[in-house]
């Protein structure tokens, strides 16, 4: 039974975390030796040779040892990817020099950001790659490329609010389909031409790389398409574990995929003109069009797993202040990862469509592509060793090897995609550099509005006081109000409002704050905290509500967890007021931010969703009290 459940999870795994890798063999090779490359590599044997080699050892230093074997192990409560060394990095920062966390989780943040680059270009170059092969099997549809492509996007963002768990149980089964396919066409490549199988030498690599450094430099733009999706691994390690993935990564995909790449290499070998579709010129002619349809499957699947990062990515950033809370909706009822952020679906299609029309084809992405990989596992392994030392106090010499090794093989990747900015590399750093804009403003203005905020409220422990001594005139009404609010610090603006103008106070007040911690999620005996706030018999209790950065916050659920015998009488739940505090945020002349920052605060805060379905909050019971606060 055991057996069983690990066999779910790793074909479970296959279908969600390996779809961008694992469809790389469709263009890498193609992009390599593409004519049109303003650097083209020159087809011949010992460039092949070199070529393939490079493709193999990138995988195996990057993928294998960088994120299976290194990365994967720094987990946050069994959470990866770069939110959760961020998070690692705040919490052992403490410990260690402050300057330094926050430079490098300035890194993480511009890191977070250029995945949002990444899940912009991926389905298109995905799809688009895929749908090429339509001109290997007929060369006249050519010009109907573009418009399928368009039209399966434009399907696979419709069924995204349907969410992912019908459509995933099939997933798992069409990729081990498609590695069992990619890797017997493999197969059949290196036997018509073994003499490939000399690649798996790294001399053939360094041989390239330093003995004709002028090309295998520029060559490095491409080769580094061979390990696009490396970050999934780790940033889907909390659904499926660490054991999961590795084994599907060990025994399945990583030897499906360099198949594939020798079997190219070998095709190439066999005849130059092949360069211009080796993945599906691999194929038997009567396969071809087989082929076509699986590969845009998979392709899809690629997209489908980078769009739901893309949701966690921004859910995650929401719950540690760095965006505004967008409205999510969960699409599984037993998996809390599956969810739908409408608002990030239509800019993910948008823009994905655009980059279909204005680049129009794979190997003109491909430049864009390589960018916002190699800067996003850069940044993942320079975090990664600031980890390694600071939680496992791994000696500085072993970290100084490690690092040295792997960081000098990324920024080589780095460097040899900067060659191509002007060829369309620049488009992941503008996305990157501007989703890294708004996070940080966002967080900066979050910080400003607080601190404003914190002053008009006052001080919570004397507005409990004045109203117990009766300095502030009240009458006590019966029922249950529950009154959001940023902690126990400050009196909530709303019950202020309501005791200073209504002159008036529910007979159970209770104080909620929502507190987010740097762990995916809380386990429910740790959920909500009591606090009688010194007093007793008054009716006013504040509670602390904890969330993990991967939960979604559910206000009614955490107030039904209370234990009656600490709440100073019974509260009414089913009756009770929720009261919410709105601020209109207005630009002020303090020098806090920049003017532009300001007016991007503002705006970037009209798309924050409705908090009282947010927070779950009934609307019939909400009421709303607003207050103004200048930036």
């Amino acid at each position: 039974m055991r057996e069983t459940a690990r066999l779910a999870l790793v074909i479970g795994a296959l279908g969600v975390v390996f779809g961008d890798i694992g469809t790389s063999p469709i263009y890498t090779l193609q992009t390599v030796f593409n004519p049109s490359d303003p650097h083209p590599v020159p087809v011949s044997t010992q460039n092949v040779y070199g070529v393939v080699s490079l493709v193999f050892w990138s995988v195996v230093i990057i993928v294998t040892v960088t994120y299976v074997l290194l990365a994967m192990r720094a987990d946050n409560d069994g959470e990866g990817g770069i939110m959760a060394l961020i998070t690692l990095i705040g919490r052992w920062s403490k410990q260690r020099g402050q300057r330094a966390a926050a430079v490098l989780t300035g890194l993480g943040i511009f890191g977070a950001s250029l995945f949002f680059g990444d899940s912009m270009i991926t389905p298109a170059i995905s799809v688009l790659s895929a749908v090429e092969g339509l001109k290997v099997v007929q060369p006249s549809l050519a010009t109907a490329v573009v418009p399928i492509t368009a039209v399966i996007i434009v399907m696979l963002f419709l069924v995204q609010r349907r969410g992912t768990a019908a459509v995933g149980r099939v997933f798992g089964p069409v990729m081990v389909v498609w590695f069992a396919v990619i890797g017997a066409c493999g197969i059949a490549g290196i036997a018509d031409h073994p003499a490939i199988l000399r690649a798996l030498s790294p001399t053939y690599a360094l041989g390239f790389l330093f003995g004709h450094f002028g090309t295998a430099f520029f060559a490095l733009a491409a080769v580094v398409l061979a390990v696009t999706g490396a970050e999934a691994l780790y940033a889907d390690m909390g659904h499926f574990g660490r054991r999961s993935i590795t084994r599907a990564w060990l025994f399945l995909v990583f030897p499906a995929c360099i198949l594939s790449y020798f079997g190219q290499g070998a095709l190439i070998l066999a005849d130059p003109h092949n360069v211009s579709s080796p993945f599906f010129l691999l194929t038997p002619d009567w396969a071809r069009l087989p082929m076509v349809v699986l590969a845009t499957a998979a392709t899809v699947i690629a997209s489908q797993a980078v769009i739901t990062g893309a949701y966690s990515v921004t859910s995650q950033a929401a719950q540690l202040g760095y965006l505004p809370r967008l409205r999510i909706a969960h699409t599984s009822e037993s998996t809390i990862g599956q969810i739908y952020v409408p608002w990030i679906n239509w800019l993910l299609m948008v823009s994905v469509l655009t980059l279909v029309f204005a680049f129009r084809s794979s190997a003109a992405l491909a430049f864009a592509f390589g960018m916002a990989v190699t800067c996003t596992i850069t940044i993942t392994t320079l975090l990664f060793f600031y980890v390694a030392r600071a939680k496992w106090g791994t000696p500085k010499w072993l970290i100084a090897i490690g690092a040295t090794v792997l960081l000098f093989v990324d920024l080589l990747f780095v460097a040899a995609n900067m060659t191509k900015l002007v060829h369309g590399a620049w488009l992941p750093l503008l996305i990157g550099l501007t989703a890294f804009t708004v996070m940080t403003t966002w967080q900066r203005g979050r910080e400003i509005v607080t601190a404003e905020r914190a002053r008009l409220e006052g001080p919570l422990p004397e507005f409990i006081d004045d109203l117990r001594t009766g300095k502030v005139p009240t009458r006590r009404i019966p029922g249950t109000a529950v009154f959001l609010n940023r902690g126990k610090q400050t009196a909530p603006l709303a019950m202020r409002a309501n005791v200073e103008h209504n002159h008036v106070r529910h007979e159970q007040v209770v104080i909620l704050s929502l507190e987010t911690e740097p762990v995916p999620r809380v386990p429910a005996d740790q959920r909500v905290v009591v606090n009688g706030l010194g007093y007793g018999d008054d009716g006013i209790i504040y509670v602390a509500a904890r969330f993990g950065y991967m939960e979604t916050p559910d206000v009614p659920g955490a107030l039904a967890m209370l234990d009656p015998a600490k709440t100073e009488g019974p509260l009414d739940l089913d009756q009770a007021s929720y009261f919410l505090s709105k601020i209109d945020l207005r630009r002020g002349q303090s020098p806090t931010m920049a003017p532009w920052r300001k007016r991007l605060f503002i705006a970037t805060s009209y798309i924050t969703a409705d908090a009282a379905e947010y927070f779950g909050l009934p609307r019939d019971r909400t009421v709303i009290m607003g207050a103004h606060i200048e930036v």
